[in-house]
């Protein structure tokens, strides 16, 4: 009798809740566990990855978004021994910017003592593929996932420490997906966390903007069942 196939762990990106997957895993074959992990504790990379593991399977493929992305490379850095495959989608090698460091915490500290709203409709805008920039229901489908986290989960984002993460193991199958439209990540970024990672495969999304899970669910999740036919995970 053929082995069950392993868990596969998604982690969301910055303000973003598991119902982020709920698109995608429906595109996805029903014989395989789903584990949505979330960015609850911890106040750098390395401890919301070792939070995150004491709740994880022993062995299982790893999926991680954008911000997620960071944690997911941390945690295969940490426990190899854990992670049968890696798919990392529209992340970046890249810490931020001191300019983007300061932006984030100014939009931290401009919050105040104010009612959190979400994310602003203008920020949001321009994570989304340009032909999508006006559709209000994804808009407040993302906004509505910031509510749901509150402020203290964006205070903490903001200014979440991104200190340098060990290369991956190279014996770890990889994947990076990006898409075709990113305002957030360039091409250049891509290809150098592929080169990063032992030359991960890399799959590009059309029409999708930096969202690719809300964006383009279906193609997200067929691009990972490709991956994981060949790998045989």
């Amino acid at each position: 009798m053929p082995a069950a196939p392993l868990p596969i762990v998604l982690i969301p990106g910055f303000m973003l809740d598991d119902t982020l997957w709920d698109d995608v895993i429906a595109h996805m074959p029903q014989d395989r566990t789903y584990v949505r992990a979330h960015l609850q504790h911890g106040h750098t990379i390395h401890d919301i990855a070792r939070h995150m593991a004491a709740d994880l399977p022993p062995r299982f493929v790893l999926v991680g978004f954008s911000l997620g992305g960071y944690v997911a490379r941390s945690l295969a850095a940490q426990y190899p021994e854990r992670i049968a495959a890696l798919a990392l989608i529209a992340t970046s090698l890249r810490p931020d910017t001191p300019a983007q460091k300061q932006a984030k915490e100014n939009a931290a500290k401009a919050i105040g003592n104010a009612t959190f709203k979400g994310l602003p409709a203008k920020t949001i805008a321009t994570s989304v593929h340009p032909d999508r920039a006006q559709n209000t229901a994804l808009i407040q489908r993302i906004q509505d996932m910031g509510l749901r986290l509150g402020k203290a989960a964006f205070e903490t984002q903001s200014v979440l420490a991104r200190e340098d993460i060990p290369a991956v193991p190279r014996a770890t199958p990889a994947l990076v997906i990006a898409a075709d439209t990113d305002l957030l990540r360039s091409a250049a970024e891509t290809q150098e966390l592929a080169d990063a990672i032992a030359g991960g495969a890399v799959v590009t999304i059309p029409q999708s903007g930096h969202m690719i899970p809300l964006e383009q669910p279906a193609a997200l999740a067929q691009a990972l069942q490709n991956w994981l036919q060949r790998i045989t995970v």
